[in-house]
């Protein structure tokens, strides 16, 4: 019984859950354009701060949980669906899947916490504080040059980078995760603004290039 209400629970607390720019994703969708860039929200990902030094004791353990820490600015590491991104020398943002987090049945967080013991740094739940938005698209590119100041050449962001930046004059995380494929991590408090934005950026799309 205590297991079928937990996940009566867990069940309830999906239904109320209510992500940062849910109010857009009618118009994400209808502002979207199928085989030339397509923007949508992935919501309620686990995500973690995470503050330690890579070369201690405890940067080894937490490296063992996430299945490897990046070693410079724009470098990703982890593994098995778990994605670390380079904030600072000693600071990470763990980004996975929803299902990771501990209250959802998971045990990212607090094999985080476990591993950093009671060693310098910290492990903070950032699972509220952000949101994903995802750009894809063979004009994905070419939207968010639009409103940011990186090099977004292939030979420059390759796959597998991520950098601290603005797009639109927001702050956020930009992981390029495919060929075509990017995902922005904005603070919640902006993720309407940098919606509308990158909605404003993609009209261009919808019609037909003039020969």
């Amino acid at each position: 019984m205590a297991n079928t209400a937990a996940i009566d629970g867990i069940n309830g607390l999906r239904d109320i859950r209510r992500s940062p720019a849910s109010h857009l994703a009618a118009v994400l969708e209808a502002g979207s354009i199928q085989g030339s860039v397509v923007l949508n929200e992935i919501p309620f990902q686990t995500m973690a701060g995470v503050r330690v030094d890579p070369r201690s004791e405890a940067g080894f353990r937490i490296a063992a949980v996430v299945g490897g820490l990046p070693a410079r600015s724009g470098e990703v590491g982890g593994a098995d669906g778990v994605s670390v991104l380079w904030l600072g020398p000693s600071e990470f943002l763990v980004v996975a899947p929803e299902e990771a987090h501990d209250s959802l049945g998971g045990n990212l967080i607090s094999s985080l916490t476990g591993a950093l013991g009671s060693a310098p740094g910290q492990v903070v739940d950032l699972s509220a504080n952000r949101t994903t938005f995802e750009l894809s698209g063979p004009r994905a590119r070419a939207a968010l040059e639009k409103g940011c100041a990186l090099d977004l050449h292939p030979r420059s962001f390759p796959p597998g980078t991520a950098l601290n930046t603005e797009v639109g004059n927001i702050p956020v995380v930009l992981q390029k995760t495919g060929a075509e494929n990017f995902r922005l991590y904005p603070r919640a408090s902006f993720a309407d603004f940098l919606g509308r934005w990158l909605l404003d950026a993609l009209r261009e799309f919808a019609s037909p290039e003039v020969p």
